[in-house]
């Protein structure tokens, strides 16, 4: 173009203030540069259905990409992601546990939650951790709300006091299907024994041990505040 007029390369880009480099450099287009992004959006996307930008930008960075919001955005919404998706839970596939007590202690711990609530109807929850070698129940964790941060750490609690398990048995909740969780488990070596949704008979030892303790303590009983739940708990 700058020929047809006449004018040297090297003229036009110093009076278009265009490095010459720029100039010789082949055009590459958005969707190439972006495929990276692209890809590893669709792969967090087809797993997890319901999650906005900020989820899915926050797992980026827990898997170390270095992309900022802003690219990570742009891409979000050419990809159409910034739509309503109206689309089922899906369950996730998960092979049936068989149930079969360890015979020895620390092999195998159960986890489960529960739900009640105070006298003034303001709701708590306890999150039940059982050895299923012989039943004794390790600890109960209490408290209005307990994420996946505070189950690590309420785990880690009890593995202090009786040593590491070999695996844990759970059911598909939020708190014991997330990522941090999950990760935590990788790396202190721990399964994760996931029972099929719907199925809680194939976590029946800390079911059974839920009934006990909704009968003699969160039904026998009725509570003012979490300490007092705490304090007839540990009795």
């Amino acid at each position: 173009m700058a020929e047809g007029h006449g004018v040297s390369i090297k003229r036009a880009c110093e009076v278009a203030r265009l490095p010459r480099a720029t100039f010789y450099k082949p055009g590459k287009r958005s969707a190439e540069r972006d495929q990276g992004v692209i890809e590893v959006l669709n792969q967090i996307v087809a797993t997890e259905l319901r999650w906005g930008f900020w989820k899915c930008f926050d797992r980026l960075r827990q898997m170390g990409h270095p992309w900022n919001h802003k690219r990570v955005h742009r891409v979000y919404c050419a990809l159409g992601l910034n739509q309503k998706r109206r689309t089922k839970r899906r369950l996730p596939n998960r092979p049936r546990q068989p149930l079969q007590a360890p015979s020895q202690v620390n092999v195998t711990w159960a986890l489960d939650f529960m739900h009640d609530s105070l006298y003034g109807r303001r709701t708590f929850r306890t999150l039940n951790v059982l050895d299923e070698a012989d039943r004794s129940c390790l600890g109960i964790e209490i408290a209005t709300g307990i994420p996946s941060a505070r189950v690590i750490r309420f785990v880690e609690q009890l593995i202090e006091i009786h040593g590491k398990p070999h695996a844990i048995r759970c059911d598909n909740g939020p708190e014991l299907t997330s990522y941090g969780f999950g990760q935590w488990c990788e790396a202190q070596g721990i399964e994760l024994r996931f029972i099929q949704p719907g199925k809680p008979d194939q976590n029946a030892f800390i079911e059974r041990f839920n009934r006990t303790y909704r009968e003699e303590v969160l039904s026998a009983y009725l509570f003012h505040t979490l300490a007092e739940v705490r304090e007839i708990t540990d009795d």
